[in-house]
């Protein structure tokens, strides 16, 4: 991607599963675990719900890792790639967002939690926490 060439699934695939394997072995442990990346298209996050050694394929709501959708603008995103790669903080070239965003999939049915990713960072997580807070809590009744 830092040459300006989209990632094949085959060159997702290894990292996806070490993501995963990451994931069983902190919720193995009893742990929560988050864990940031582009899960774009279904059979990416297929992969990472495997980390839930319960988990039947498209047992979404029963599934223990769960996924949040940062939604912005293509214009938005790609100003805040280009902002990072001058800070030396970013390997993908902003002219890459569209091929990115091309991928996106998201299916109602999965109970992919939307938030706004142009307000700021802290009312993200406080939403994200509160989603998760909600669901954990209508779960243990």
């Amino acid at each position: 991607m830092s040459n300006g060439v989209p990632l094949t699934d085959e060159d997702r695939l290894p990292w996806l599963e070490s993501l995963r394997d990451t994931i069983r072995e902190r919720l193995g442990r009893g742990e929560d675990v988050a864990v940031s990346c582009s899960a774009l298209r279904l059979k990416y996050r297929e992969v990472l719900r495997q980390g839930d050694v319960s988990y039947k394929p498209g047992s979404y709501g029963a599934c223990r890792v769960k996924f949040v959708c940062l939604e912005a603008s293509a214009e938005v995103i790609a100003e805040r790639v280009r902002c990072r790669a001058a800070e030396g903080g970013h390997f993908m070239p902003a002219s890459l967002v569209r091929s990115q965003l091309d991928l996106l999939e998201i299916d109602a049915a999965e109970g992919i939690t939307v938030i706004d990713a142009t307000v700021p960072a802290h009312a993200i997580v406080q939403a994200t926490v509160a989603q998760f807070r909600d669901e954990l809590a209508s779960t243990a009744r």
